[in-house]
């Protein structure tokens, strides 16, 4: 049985584990990832997890295939280099360089954090029985990962699936990224959660203020009063339709065999899913005449970005 090391690098905590060819966590663990420490620092941080974690398994770097890491920012994974992340406060440093010389010169591949829960999931999740997916999750903002034929697509130097920077309204609202109208302005639970304390405000009369204050609103307010309350429905429609947009978009592009929804947004199931499927179904080029493109609930949650750093080696 061949064993991988995963490693999901985040800004707050390290996380790793041990997983067999399988899709097995044998054992995982995090640790702190001290982004103060500065690259070098960070980089041993994941060592001494990766180590630490072979010792409580009681295997040696000779056993594992090598290391995978999924992290935020730009990401060259051909020469396994963190062009630019953000919220590490890096850039170019070649960080599978330097974690392979400090683990005994195993093999480290490198992927964005998103592509990298993506093919986790069609590895090991929702998306197991299928070979080309593609994976939105819907946090503070709108990420993507692209799988064609069982392979990442990260476009020019990893650069590229940054598919909640596709603009779905011309001039429409403003977007972290500079632009206006992209569907994470609109489709986030950010979004959602804006959009629904503006109701709320333009609306004393809105029964959404049974919750008591703004503070109180998060992504799942207007699913809980759209049945009783026009102000949610109307917040929750429009969200539905705008997030469709997008989706029957990335369809037509790509025809992949099925599209993963991620984030907590998706805790609310079927009451998102089958008015996208049913918007989906009608608006997609070609209609029935095409193949259809379901749209499923990704399944790894917190363990997608482990499991396809693993993946990024098989």
């Amino acid at each position: 049985m061949k064993h991988f090391i995963g490693i999901d690098l985040g800004g707050t905590f390290i996380k790793g584990g041990i997983v067999n060819e399988n899709g097995e966590i044998l054992i995982c663990d995090k640790t702190p990832t001290q982004v103060e420490r500065g690259a070098e620092g960070v980089a041993e941080n994941i060592a001494r997890l990766a180590c630490d974690l072979l010792e409580r398994e009681g295997l040696a770097l000779s056993d594992i295939e090598g290391l995978g890491i999924g992290s935020p920012g730009m990401i060259d994974s051909a020469r396994g280099n963190v062009i630019y992340a953000n919220n590490l406060g890096w850039e170019n440093f070649m960080i599978g360089e330097k974690l392979s010389s400090l683990l005994g010169g195993i093999p480290v591949k490198i992927g964005n954090d998103a592509n990298v829960a993506a093919l986790g999931e069609v590895k090991f999740g929702a998306a197991r029985n299928y070979s080309s997916a593609i994976m939105i999750t819907l946090g503070t903002g709108v990420g993507g990962g692209i799988v064609i034929d069982g392979k990442l697509v990260e476009g020019n130097l990893g650069a590229g699936a940054e598919l909640g920077h596709t603009v779905i309204v011309h001039g429409g609202a403003q977007c972290s990224c500079g632009r206006r109208g992209c569907l994470e302005a609109y489709s986030s639970a950010t979004a959602l959660i804006r959009d629904t304390k503006r109701a709320m405000e333009a609306h004393p009369d809105s029964k959404m203020w049974e919750i008591g204050t703004l503070d109180a609103v998060n992504g799942k307010t207007v699913f809980d009063y759209a049945p009783v309350d026009v102000y949610a429905k109307e917040v929750l429609d429009s969200y539905i339709e705008h997030l469709a947009c997008g989706l029957i978009n990335y369809a037509n592009i790509f025809r992949p065999e099925v599209i993963l929804l991620g984030g907590g947004v998706c805790a609310q199931g079927d009451n998102l899913i089958k008015p996208l499927q049913a918007i989906m179904d009608k608006e997609i080029y070609a209609g029935d005449k095409g193949p259809r493109v379901p749209i499923l609930i990704a399944e790894l949650e917190n363990s997608a970005g482990l499991l396809g750093a693993a993946a990024l080696l098989m």
